[in-house]
């Protein structure tokens, strides 16, 4: 079985509408997910006022929904601050359902990090999958049984899954319990990132950050700061990434592959990359957050030259000992310009 793609949508820059762009890859991409408006997601929303944007959203899912695509409404923000439980939330979500499903675009899916929208959501609209977000970081079957009345589908924590044998375990959980399972194939998050619940609940808040006078040089991403310096570089190495070439290693052990390209500079470069599992050029330019920008003073990240999965960290870099293996890739694969 080969998992089909999961891509992000944005609204592209140009003439180019994303709909155009994913029809290429038609055969390789088997839903599309997006966030509504200005609500709270993983990643910024639209500004309150940007109805055209808005309308281009609406215009694009009757498009990718024409040509065959799931959709995949995200409701997935950390945080929703003093309003996470109240009746509120609660409205506000299912009239937004309400209103696509009077535009004849009720979303397939809805992937969420809260249990309580989860739970409202399977009273209200029961008709819809409901998926356990990335950012809930499920690490256990345990975990996953707890959530097994509320969720039909999950993404497995990025941080386990180049150990094959532990995305077998819950391939198999999933099998017995009638789940879906899915992985991201381009976080380019450092391995177990101690600032990730941070980092989410920052964006979370994203529409109100900006109207305060914030620290000069501060960053929102802790990666960013950490790659300023040379010598952590080899880190990259050791982050939860899923080349291209190595996608086959997962055909028979998730049924989705999220593609991260909602705010990639270079949406069809990447969809492309994984759509065809090749790609030669600088590996960075591929991951979201795009750290090429980051290397780039120096050189790049050849993916070409990476021997395949066996010569990557795998657990071995959750708890690294400093053997000196990254080090000794990173010289063999970055080259200089």
């Amino acid at each position: 079985m080969k998992p089909l793609l999961a891509v992000g949508y944005q609204a592209t820059e140009g003439t180019q509408l994303f709909s155009d762009i994913i029809a290429d890859y038609k055969e390789s991409i088997g839903e599309v997910y997006f966030s509504w408006g200005s609500t709270p997601s993983g990643r910024p929303g639209l500004p309150l006022t940007d109805w055209e944007l808005q309308e281009r959203l609406e215009y694009e899912l009757h498009a990718m929904r024409h040509q065959g695509f799931k959709l995949d409404l995200l409701f997935n923000a950390n945080c929703y601050g003093a309003e996470s439980l109240s009746e509120h939330l609660a409205a506000e979500y299912c009239g937004i359902l309400s209103y696509l499903d009077s535009r004849e675009l009720l979303p397939d899916i809805v992937t969420t990090a809260s249990p309580f929208l989860a739970e409202v959501l399977k009273k209200e609209f029961p008709e819809i999958e409901r998926r356990a977000s990335v950012n809930m970081r499920l690490d256990s079957t345990l975990a996953l049984e707890f959530l097994g009345d509320l969720f039909d589908s999950f993404y497995l924590k990025r941080d386990l899954q180049r150990n094959l044998d532990r995305v077998r375990m819950f391939r198999n959980w999933c099998d017995e319990h009638g789940k879906k399972m899915g992985i991201l194939a381009n976080s380019g998050c450092l391995r177990n990132c101690p600032a990730q619940t941070f980092h989410d609940n920052l964006v979370a808040h994203q529409r109100d950050l900006y109207k305060l006078r914030n620290l000069p040089g501060s960053y929102q991403t802790f990666c960013m700061k950490h790659y300023q310096k040379e010598e952590n570089r080899p880190d990259f190495l050791k982050s939860s990434w899923i080349r291209p070439e190595d996608l086959h290693l997962y055909d028979e052990l998730v049924d989705f592959v999220k593609i991260a390209t909602r705010q990639h500079d270079r949406p069809r470069t990447v969809i492309a990359a994984y759509a065809n599992r090749s790609y030669s050029g600088d590996l960075a330019a591929l991951m979201e957050p795009n750290f090429s920008s980051v290397f780039a003073p120096a050189g790049i990240v050849e993916n070409s030259l990476i021997p395949g999965f066996d010569s990557l960290p795998g657990d071995c870099a959750t708890n690294c000992t400093h053997c000196g293996k990254c080090e000794k890739l990173w010289q063999e694969i970055f080259i200089p310009f």
